[in-house]
């Protein structure tokens, strides 16, 4: 079983920037796939970005692309969202998920792994 640990949330003005970590522990050889997924309140969970463990290809959602990062530690086995520029609308709880397929998939259903999620504020 593999467990998932998000860190990094806060409050910031727009055009700030913070770092997000998701740190996987357990039996992390069978996942393939970390991603990065957010909730704004009254909204449905969307795909942010994603990370092949194994070569680092990776792919962001247009919305974020330019601003945002993911990149990761295996040594650490750990995933990070850089997140630049940020605005009002990027407000949401940010969620870390992992998949078992060797390709890149971009919906909620598709991942079978998830952390408890740490919130985002951007705000003046």
């Amino acid at each position: 079983q593999v467990q998932l640990t998000e860190s990094g949330g806060g409050v910031v003005q727009p055009g700030g920037s913070l770092r997000l970590s998701c740190v996987a522990s357990g039996r992390t050889d069978s996942t393939k796939i970390l991603a990065w997924f957010r909730q704004a309140p009254g909204k449905e969970r969307e795909f942010v970005a994603a990370i092949n463990w194994k070569n680092t290809g990776s792919s962001h959602a247009d919305s974020v692309k330019g601003r945002f990062t993911i990149s990761r530690d295996s040594a650490q086995n750990t995933v990070y969202l850089q997140m630049n520029s940020l605005q009002p609308e990027d407000t949401a709880v940010y969620y870390c998920a992992g998949a078992a397929t060797t390709y890149i998939v971009y919906r909620v259903h598709e991942y079978d792994i998830w952390g408890q999620g740490t919130q985002v504020i951007v705000s003046s």
